[in-house]
């Protein structure tokens, strides 16, 4: 027997199963209630694994969250401590910086990554660099004919590849239609947005080895 679920009776929930009028069950993909007798028992016991591991992924999320919003504020509040001592911010345009311990064996580290994106000049550069390769035909090395594939290749999304645009601007060419193009990709690049991320380092002494203290579930262990 199935049964509507009704938003209306208040139910009392536990661990998935849902109490109505006293009588137990379970909501399935289709948000039919399902009397609790007649679920599967290892759809039971899989469900209860399952929330039982939400739950604690929950939790780990939220601490990690005040973590880092904690971390970024203490990091701030030493920044203006430094800035109101010597009248000067720490770090460079982008705001990447460094902090260690007195010994030098832990340190944590803050980078801006900026998220950039290309107006209309990225197709003005592509024709330029297009009348190049044409006319270098077979003399242009494969090499360069690749980069410029991989380039202009939009990913899944759609995106432009932005390492191998990079790439390109670090070709050393002397022809003048490229070095127009270099130009336009240039002037195409905008910054959209940025993100900060931080990352932490110990060492066991002042010259030994930096190793990550990882918070990336993948990488623990």
């Amino acid at each position: 027997m199935e049964t509507t679920k009704d938003c209306n009776a208040a139910p009392t929930v536990e661990a998935g199963v849902l109490t109505v009028a006293g009588k137990s069950y379970m909501e399935d993909n289709q948000g039919k209630l399902v009397p609790l007798e007649l679920v599967r028992p290892s759809d039971k016991l899989e469900d209860e694994m399952v929330r039982k591991i939400i739950g604690f992924a929950e939790d780990l999320s939220a601490q990690i969250a005040r973590f880092r919003g904690h971390t970024i504020t203490d990091l701030g509040e030493f920044d203006a401590l430094l800035q109101q001592h010597y009248g000067l911010t720490r770090g460079g345009k982008k705001g990447n910086r460094t902090y260690q311990s007195l010994d030098r064996c832990m340190k944590v580290s803050v980078q801006v990554a900026d998220f950039i994106d290309f107006g209309p000049q990225l197709q003005i550069a592509k024709g330029l660099i297009d009348e190049c390769l044409n006319e270098w035909s077979a003399d242009s090395p494969a090499e360069i004919r690749a980069i410029v594939t991989r380039a202009f290749n939009t990913d899944r999304e759609g995106q432009i590849n932005r390492s191998e645009i990079f790439m390109l601007l670090r070709l050393e060419i002397e022809d003048d239609r490229w070095l127009k193009a270099m130009d336009a990709i240039r002037d195409a690049m905008r910054i959209t947005g940025s993100k900060t991320y931080v990352r932490f380092h110990k060492r066991e002494t002042p010259d030994g080895k930096w190793q990550p203290i990882s918070i990336d579930l993948a990488k623990v262990g």
